[in-house]
């Protein structure tokens, strides 16, 4: 790698980091930084998991106070939560090495693509989901009806997603999460970003393992470390940004930049 590689791996990182935690696409930005440089689909999807994971920790840490919120609401959701996501992103991640890797290459510009729609849509949902919560008659309904099995089975099939690819798992998770429970929109954001983390992580988990018992053959090589190190510096500091300035940051300017760097990734796996 060299100092220009490394810089960029740092700056999108930081990016990406930030993204996640205010929106969760940040893949949108390291993932085609990554075939930029030259790296394989495969290959850039877990290294680019493999890096994000301390930005989502770092997030995290910036969002404590309104995670301790909701699980003081009712400690139980949040465990069912992680462990739906945990389940989803394992089977995710087993997937990428089971389907061929011309599979995976065939398939991500669509994931890309249907990302963008998320992103693109995200605020007429976000108006959605306020109505909604404006409509609800109290919180004891909304709770109740949330600890069914269909929003489990929501966060595993987004969990699924994540550890897949990976792209807008946080405008999916945050669709779920606002449609189901009557906290307030930071604090689901605080919950977005453990489930997002536990995914990320999970999916890291299994490519590494992998990639060290050579399960995945010469299709799916293995995790590069030093780009992956690079992303991690990068998505560490853009956590604190994302939990702190990052709030700040105009909606539309974010989210233009993420659909215009997804269309670039999408061309060059297309072309």
């Amino acid at each position: 790698m060299g100092i220009g590689e490394v810089a960029a791996l740092l700056g999108v990182g930081m990016a990406a980091g930030t993204i996640n935690t205010v929106v969760g696409s940040g893949t949108l930005v390291t993932f085609p930084t990554l075939l930029a440089f030259g790296y394989t689909p495969v290959v850039a999807n877990v290294t680019n998991t493999v890096g994000l994971v301390p930005g989502s920790l770092s997030g995290i840490h910036g969002y404590r106070a309104e995670i301790a919120e909701f699980r003081a609401l009712g400690g139980r959701r949040l465990t069912r939560l992680v462990l739906a996501s945990m389940l989803g992103a394992a089977l995710g991640a087993l997937l990428l090495f089971l389907l061929p890797a011309k599979a995976f290459k065939a398939i991500v510009p669509a994931l890309i693509a249907l990302a963008l729609v998320l992103i693109i849509v995200q605020p007429r949902l976000a108006k959605r989901i306020a109505a909604r919560r404006a409509a609800r008659e109290s919180a004891t309904v909304a709770d109740g009806a949330a600890q069914g099995w269909g929003v489990l089975l929501a966060v595993f099939g987004s969990g699924m997603y994540g550890g897949y690819f990976g792209a807008a798992q946080g405008v999916l998770l945050m669709a779920i999460l606002g449609l189901t429970y009557s906290d307030r929109l930071q604090v689901l954001n605080g919950v977005k970003n453990v489930l997002a983390c536990v995914v990320n992580a999970i999916a890291a988990v299994v490519f590494i393992a992998v990639g060290a018992l050579g399960l995945g053959g010469s299709q799916h090589p293995s995790v590069r470390w030093g780009a992956a190190l690079a992303i991690a510096v990068g998505a560490l500091v853009g956590g604190q940004i994302g939990a702190s300035v990052g709030r700040r940051l105009p909606p539309k300017v974010l989210r233009g930049l993420i659909v215009v760097v997804g269309l670039v990734a999408i061309g060059s796996m297309v072309l």
